[in-house]
């Protein structure tokens, strides 16, 4: 079934032919399939444009009913990113992704696909769809960056996580009325290999895209001079975000690291009860008890600071980056505007071509008007999104909390239990010769 969409369109868009994270980033150029999420955009800002969680079923988690996409009865595409592979050839070595999809969209001549697609494919996929819609927001890639002590090249643990957020970001498009109907997507997720290489080749040209990026940077510094009201609540309300969940992304980085510490800490504690009880008859027990409760900790302790480094990290980590995305769409949003405001000035000084010029600054006035209605729409969509995540990101936290303290004091509990004697018992004890 084909999905309809309820937007409004482009009036110049034109159809194409078919973990601890917290220490020091290491940058890897030379291969970009390591990453964890990216602020990168191969867009110049400005350029102009074409128009879950698991849980148990008791869980107090699935008590709360959060805010549902309004289409989500009508998903019509479904995406899988999985079965990660690693190539070496003699100049490189990188990683590719089977991309999945199965769909009753009529645009696409097969109901079910598999294709392989390394790091590069999603960044050209995502430079594509903010080129074609500059004001939409398209959710962030993973980071060509890996944190120094996290993980070796090529660690199983860092592939998946990668592999969740390029899940993730595919599934973001996916449910996306636009962007979800864009050619690239389609192709992006249908074409073999060769195809999409030989696709990619098609667009404009180096020179092309230097004007934009040109043209983009003279915006940007002649500034606009009348935002609309709606869109300077906006880039506050931004800013404030991106400050907090800046700090809540710190401090939890450093939360981690300090209990992967402590852990390592625990771990070296138990034995040392072990070993004391081999040499003091009259404790032995008693420590013997005392390093059965710390191992058992132990687990417990390994299985939360995991749950916290799989679950709440990359969340706060992920917003972060949609905060720096949703700057980028804001300043592309404000250099069109000023572009417009621009022309404007010239034909009010300008005594010749003004029929040509009069022309240009309606068409600019039309891209202005369909940037802002797309911002405007896209704003609500990521905002119920983001409540939607941290919300769950938060919930599911603090029952993982609740759930590794009674596990611990139940623990220590039942040692204390072992130790307490009957009056007779003591008497007995204390009779013994």
């Amino acid at each position: 079934m084909s999905r309809t969409i309820d937007a409004v369109v482009s009036p110049t868009q034109t159809n194409t032919i078919p973990a601890d994270i917290s220490g020091q980033m290491l940058d890897l150029d030379e291969d970009d399939d390591l990453e964890v999420f990216s602020k990168d955009s191969t867009l110049a800002e400005g350029s102009m444009f074409n128009a879950s969680m698991q849980t148990s079923p008791g869980s107090m988690v699935n008590q709360c009913k959060f805010e549902e996409d309004d289409e989500g009865d009508s998903k019509d595409i479904f995406i899988t990113v999985d079965n990660p592979e690693s190539h070496v050839t003699a100049i490189e070595t990188f990683i590719t992704y089977r991309v999945l999809t199965k769909t009753t969209r009529s645009e696409f001549d097969n109901s079910e696909y598999e294709v392989r697609r390394r790091y590069q494919d999603f960044l050209w996929l995502k430079g594509k769809l903010e080129e074609a819609h500059s004001t939409l927001i398209v959710h962030p890639l993973p980071e060509k960056f890996v944190v120094k002590g996290m993980v070796e090249r090529f660690n199983g643990d860092f592939i998946e996580t990668r592999r969740k957020a390029l899940h993730k970001f595919l599934n973001r498009i996916a449910d996306h009325p636009i962007l979800s109907c864009s050619e690239d997507f389609k192709v992006f997720l249908s074409a073999q290999a060769w195809e999409l290489t030989t696709y990619k080749k098609q667009g404009p040209g180096f020179l092309s895209r230097m004007g934009e990026t040109v043209r983009a940077v003279a915006n940007s510094v002649r500034g606009v001079k009348n935002r609309p009201e709606e869109f300077n609540a906006i880039q506050e309300y931004v800013e404030d975000f991106s400050n907090k969940i800046s700090s809540l992304d710190k401090v939890t980085q450093r939360i981690v690291k300090e209990q992967k510490e402590y852990l390592e800490e625990l771990k070296e504690y138990g034995p040392t009860y072990t070993l004391w009880s081999g040499s003091e008859e009259e404790l032995a027990e008693q420590l013997k008890g005392v390093a059965g409760c710390i191992e058992r900790c132990c687990k417990e302790t390994e299985e939360q600071v995991g749950h916290l480094s799989d679950t709440l990290v990359p969340v706060l980590h992920e917003y972060v980056l949609c905060a720096e995305t949703l700057k980028a769409v804001l300043r592309r949003r404000d250099n069109i505007q000023a572009e417009f405001e621009a022309k404007n000035e010239a034909l009010a000084t300008k005594k010749v071509d003004r029929d040509a010029l009069k022309e240009e600054i309606d068409k600019l006035e039309d891209r202005v008007e369909w940037a802002n209605n797309a911002l405007k729409g896209d704003w609500g969509r990521w905002q119920r999104s983001m409540r939607g995540d941290l919300k769950s990101a938060f919930l599911s936290t603090a029952e993982k909390n609740v759930d590794y303290y009674e596990k611990c004091l139940a623990v220590w509990e039942t040692f204390l239990l072992s130790q307490r004697t009957e009056p007779s018992e003591e008497t007995d004890r204390d009779n013994t010769p």
